[in-house]
């Protein structure tokens, strides 16, 4: 499920193209999880969607369970945007922050291990909060000289604060 390899590079030291070609994939694949956060966190539509291949899914069933709620598995870039903003639109505030991440890249698809805290707040009461650190299992597609996420998996190690009042 995580990325728990060794090392961090796969290209023979001695191959400098090999190394930048993999340096620029690992900067673009995580950069695909920093659209996701800033995308949510500036409520940037263009951004957000950005992050995502058009059959993309998004499973935060695993975290949600964590404080009793079901919510569905999201399929589509589309519902994935309209979902996730419409829900937080005028109601919540975000701030995401990515640590940790661990990639393995093979050929046009990769695989990311990160950690995510997210810092929810609703507008109308800021003492209303969830802080969330969540384990984000992310498979990703290179889309031209970018790459995009196919698979993400949101799953939670803690929080404080009340997830029910953010997300019903």
């Amino acid at each position: 499920m995580y990325v728990t390899r060794d090392r961090a590079l796969t290209a023979p030291a001695d191959d400098s193209a090999a190394v930048l070609a993999e340096l620029r994939d690992r900067t673009e694949i995580i950069d695909a999880l920093y659209r996701f956060g800033l995308g949510q966190d500036l409520k940037d539509e263009e951004l957000f969607a950005s992050a995502f291949a058009a059959d993309a899914e998004l499973d935060f069933r695993p975290a949600a369970a964590k404080w009793g709620a079901e919510p569905p598995l999201m399929s589509g870039r589309d519902t994935i945007v309209t979902t996730i903003l419409g829900m937080f639109a005028g109601r919540v505030d975000t701030t995401h922050q990515v640590t940790n991440p661990r990639i393995t890249v093979d050929g046009d698809t990769a695989r990311l291990t990160a950690l995510v805290e997210a810092q929810h707040l609703l507008v109308a009461d800021r003492a209303r909060y969830a802080l969330l650190k969540n384990p984000y299992d992310v498979d990703l597609v290179r889309d031209g000289d970018r790459w995009v996420v196919r698979r993400l998996v949101i799953d939670n190690t803690w929080f404080v604060g009340e997830p029910t009042a953010i997300f019903g």
